[in-house]
C-alpha cells in the first residue's frame, strides 16, 4: 500500500508537469550526458556499416501524425496518407546503414520536410534500428530529437506517444523507451524519464532493468529522494524486479547520509531475502556507509566475518575502515588494519598509504608519515603527489617550509609533475612563517607552469600581508583576483573588509559589504567588522542600521555585535539606547557575555544606580561568569562615587581573594572615594600599596591627591605629590592651574 501511495504521488507530480507544459513551454538545459558510457560516442563515431539484415515489414500502411498548429508540443491528430520518404530514409530502411542514418540530423530534416514528416520518419527509423538490435544508434537518434526539442523550447513529455510504433503492438517499442529513459536521465530531464516509465507501465510494457537502474542512479546523483524511493518501491511491486545492481545503487544512496544505520541494515537484509547475492562492490558500499555514520568498529567486525566465511573482500573495504579510524584519530588502530590486510593477502594500494600518511601528518607526526612513504617504496608502490602533499603539509605546519620546499624540488627533479594543491600548500606554509617573499616567488613560478592560483592561494597571501604588511600588497592582490575573474572566498572578502576598517576606510568597507550582501555572501564576521569600525568612528547610529539588514538575510547578530553597539551608545552617553539594545538582546534569545554585563554595570554606575549595578554584578556571577578586573573596578568605582566606601572596600578585598589583581584605575577610584570623605590616611595607605605592588600611579591619581591635600591646606603633602609627578609624569594644564 505504501508503494502504491508513493507512486501515485509521483504520477500526480508528473501530471501537473504535463499540464503546465501544455500551457507553457518549459526551458530545460541540455547538458553533456557524462554519466552514460554511450555518451562517449560523438557524431563522428563510425558504427558498423553492415549489420545483419533482419526482416522488417515497412510495406504496410504508414501511420503519419499531422501537426496541427504545433509550436510547443500541441496535440496532433493521426491520419493515414501515402507519403514518399526522402531517398536517405529509403536507403536506411534498405541497408540499415548507420552512415546513411547519421545524415538524418533532425534539425535539418525538420527544416526541409516539416515537423510532422520528420518526426514520423525518425520514429520509423528508430523503431527499425531498435528491432535490428542497434541500440547505440537508436540512442544517438533519440538524443538528437531531444536536443532539438530542448533547443526549440518544445514540450518533450509527449515524445512517448509520438515514438510509440503501434498502440496495438506496443511491445515492439520497448527498446526505444528503455533508451529514451536513458537519454532523458543522462541529460538531467528526470521528470521526463519518470514520465516515460509511468506511461510504459500504463501501456503494459515491461521495461529493461538496466534502463530503470540507470534512471535510479541518476535520481540518486541528483538527490531526488522522493522520486528515487517511489521508483524503487514500484520496481519491487510491479517490475522489473530489482537486481544486485539496483540494491547497490540504493545502498550507495543510503550510505551517503540520506538514511540511518538501521535503514542500511534493513536494505542489505532485504536484498539477501530476495535471493540477490551481494557483490564485493555491494559490501564495500555497505562498509563505507557504516564508517560514514561513525560505526567503524562494526564495519571492521563485518569485514572479519566476511573473511572467515570466504566472502568477497577487496582493498576498498579496508580503505573505508582505515579512513574511518583516521577520522576518529585512531591512527595506530588504522595501522593494525593495514597489517591485517597484508595477513589476508590483500595488498594495500597507494590510497591506503595516502590515507594513513595524511592522518599522521595532520596530527603532526611527520616522522611516521615519512616511514610510511619509505614502506610504500619498499613494497614497490610509487607514492603519488597526493601522498607527498600530505607530508609536505605536515612539515609546513611545523613551520619548516624550507624542508618542504626541498622535498618539493626533489620531486620535480625525479620527474613528478607539480599540481595546484602542492603549490598552494607550500605558499600557505611560507605565509604562516611570515616569509612572503618566498610565497610570492612560488606563486609566480606556479603561474609560469600554467597552473592558475585558486582562491585559497590568494587568501593565504592576503592574510599574510594583512598580518605582516604592507597592507597595500593585500589590496593589490585582492584587486588582481577581481580583475582576473577569480571569485574570492567569503573569508578573503572579510579579511579585506577588516583591513579597510582598521585603516579607517569605512566607505570602501561598506561598498564591499554591500557587494557581498547582493551575492548573499555577507556573514556574521562581515557585519561584526563593519559595525565595530563604524562604532570606533563614533557612527553608532549608522552601525545600528545594519541590524535589520542582518536579520533580513537570516544572519543573527552575536553577543559581540550587541556589546559593541551598547558600548558605542554608552560612550556617547546615550544610555537609553544602550539599555534598549540590552533588552532587545534578551528578547531574541542572546545571552549577554561578560563584556555586555560590564557595559550595563557601567551605565548603572554612571547614572548613580549603584545598587542595581551591584545586583547585576551578582547575577552575572550566578549565571556562571567569572568577573574580571574591569567588571570589579566598574562596581567599585560606582560605590566610590556615591561615597559607600564600605561596599567598595569589601569588593576590593573580594577581588584580591579571587587572585584578580587591581589596576591603577581600581586604586585611583578608591583613593578618590576616601579623599571625598577626607580619609587621607586610607588614601595614602592605598598609594603606598600601589607602589609596593609595582603599579605606577598615573596623572589622575596624582591629580586627585594633589587637589585633596591642597583643598584642606596640606600644602607640604600637595607639593610632595607634585614633585613625585615631576619624576615621571609632567603636570598637565589643570595641575598648573590648581597649583597657582
Amino acid at each position: 500500500m505504501r508503494s502504491i501511495a508513493r507512486f501515485c504521488f509521483v504520477k500526480r507530480i508528473l501530471l501537473q508537469l504535463r499540464v503546465v507544459s501544455d500551457l507553457k513551454c518549459l526551458h530545460r538545459a541540455y547538458g553533456t550526458a557524462s554519466s552514460s558510457a554511450m555518451l562517449l560516442l560523438d557524431d563522428d563515431h563510425v558504427f558498423d556499416n553492415g549489420p545483419a539484415v533482419v526482416p522488417v515489414d515497412v510495406s504496410g500502411e504508414i501511420n503519419v501524425k499531422k501537426s496541427v498548429g504545433r509550436k510547443c508540443g500541441n496535440r496532433r491528430s493521426r491520419i493515414h496518407r501515402k507519403h514518399v520518404l526522402s531517398p536517405v530514409v529509403v536507403r536506411v530502411f534498405k541497408s540499415l546503414n548507420w552512415e546513411a542514418a547519421r545524415q538524418l540530423k533532425f534539425s535539418r530534416t525538420k527544416k526541409k520536410y516539416g515537423f510532422s514528416c520528420s518526426i514520423d520518419a525518425f520514429r520509423m527509423v528508430v523503431n527499425v534500428f531498435a528491432l535490428a538490435g542497434m541500440d547505440i544508434e537508436v540512442y544517438a537518434l533519440l538524443r538528437d530529437i531531444v536536443w532539438y526539442y530542448n533547443k526549440s523550447n518544445w514540450d518533450a513529455f509527449d515524445l512517448f506517444s509520438i515514438l510509440l510504433d503501434s498502440p496495438k503492438d506496443a511491445a515492439r517499442s520497448v527498446v526505444v523507451f528503455d533508451l529514451l529513459i536513458k537519454v532523458f536521465a543522462a541529460n538531467s530531464m528526470l521528470e521526463h524519464a519518470l514520465d516515460v516509465f509511468v506511461q510504459a507501465k500504463e501501456t503494459g510494457l515491461e521495461l529493461c532493468i538496466r534502463s530503470c537502474n540507470f534512471l535510479l542512479k541518476c535520481l540518486a546523483e541528483a538527490n531526488r529522494r522522493e522520486f528515487l524511493w517511489s521508483l524503487f518501491e514500484e520496481m519491487k511491486s510491479t517490475g522489473p524486479a530489482p537486481n544486485v545492481y539496483t540494491y547497490t545503487i540504493m545502498l550507495n544512496f543510503y550510505c551517503k547520509g540520506n538514511f540511518g544505520e538501521a535503514d542500511i541494515d534493513e536494505l542489505l537484509e532485504e536484498m539477501e531475502r530476495n535471493g540477490e547475492t551481494p557483490t564485493v562492490v555491494t559490501y564495500s558500499t555497505y562498509i563505507y556507509g557504516l564508517c560514514r555514520v561513525g560505526n567503524v568498529e562494526r564495519a571492521l567486525d563485518f569485514v572479519q566475518r566476511l573473511i572467515s566465511t570466504n566472502g568477497p573482500v577487496n582493498v576498498y573495504c579496508f580503505n573505508a575502515i582505515v579512513q574511518g579510524l583516521c577520522i576518529k584519530g585512531k591512527l595506530y588502530g588504522a595501522l593494525k588494519v593495514l597489517e591485517g590486510m597484508k595477513s589476508c593477502r590483500i595488498s594495500p594500494d597507494v590510497y591506503t598509504y595516502s590515507i594513513l600518511i595524511h592522518g599522521f601528518c595532520k596530527q603532526g607526526d611527520v616522522e611516521k608519515g615519512l616511514d610510511l612513504i619509505e614502506e610504500m617504496k619498499c613494497s614497490n608502490i610509487e607514492p603519488s603527489l597526493v601522498s607527498y602533499s600530505s607530508f609536505i603539509h605536515g612539515v609546513c605546519k611545523k613551520r619548516r617550509s624550507d624542508i618542504s620546499l626541498g622535498i618539493f624540488r626533489d620531486l620535480g627533479a625525479a620527474g613528478c609533475k607539480y599540481d595546484q594543491t602542492a603549490y598552494s600548500i607550500l605558499i600557505k606554509g611560507f605565509c604562516m612563517q611570515g616569509d612572503l617573499d618566498s610565497a610570492v616567488k612560488l606563486m609566480e613560478e606556479m603561474v609560469g607552469n600554467n597552473l592558475a592560483p585558486d582562491p585559497s592561494t590568494f587568501e593565504s597571501l592576503i592574510r599574510g600581508f594583512c598580518k605582516t604588511g604592507p597592507l597595500v600588497n593585500a589590496l593589490e592582490l585582492f584587486n588582481m583576483m577581481l580583475k582576473d575573474g577569480i571569485i574570492p572566498t567569503i573569508a578573503t572578502c572579510n579579511v579585506i573588509i577588516d583591513v579597510h576598517c582598521r585603516e579607517g576606510r569605512m566607505e570602501e568597507a561598506l561598498k564591499l559589504m554591500n557587494e557581498m550582501q547582493t551575492q548573499g555572501k555577507a556573514n556574521l564576521f562581515t557585519y561584526s567588522a563593519v559595525i565595530n569600525g563604524l562604532c570606533k568612528e563614533g557612527k553608532v547610529e549608522k552601525a545600528l542600521e545594519l541590524l535589520p539588514s542582518m536579520l533580513k538575510r537570516n544572519v543573527l547578530p552575536s553577543v559581540v555585535i550587541f556589546s559593541t553597539l551598547i558600548d558605542g551608545f554608552a560612550k556617547q552617553s546615550n544610555s537609553r539606547k544602550a539599555l534598549m539594545l540590552y533588552r532587545r538582546m534578551f528578547k531574541i534569545g542572546i545571552t549577554p557575555d561578560l563584556v555586555a554585563y560590564t557595559i550595563r554595570i557601567n551605565i548603572f554606575c554612571h547614572r548613580g544606580r549603584t545598587y542595581e549595578a551591584c545586583n547585576l554584578f551578582k547575577k552575572m556571577i550566578e549565571n556562571g561568569m567569572e568577573p574580571d578586573k574591569i567588571s570589579y573596578t566598574s562596581v567599585i568605582a560606582g560605590f566610590c562615587r556615591t561615597g559607600d566606601m564600605k561596599k567598595a572596600s569589601a569588593l576590593f578585598n573580594e577581588m584580591k581573594q579571587r587572585d584578580i589583581f587591581p589596576t591603577v584605575v581600581t586604586y585611583t577610584s578608591l583613593i578618590f572615594g576616601y579623599c571625598k570623605l577626607n580619609c587621607f590616611d586610607k588614601a595614602d595607605m592605598l598609594m603606598g600599596e600601589m607602589k609596593r605592588n609595582r603599579i605606577a600611579p598615573d596623572v589622575v591619581t596624582y591629580k586627585i591627591l594633589f587637589a585633596a591635600h591642597r583643598r584642606h591646606g596640606n600644602c607640604d603633602r600637595a607639593l610632595e605629590m607634585l614633585n613625585e609627578m615631576k619624576n615621571g609624569i609632567l603636570p598637565d594644564h589643570m595641575n598648573n592651574m590648581m597649583l597657582e
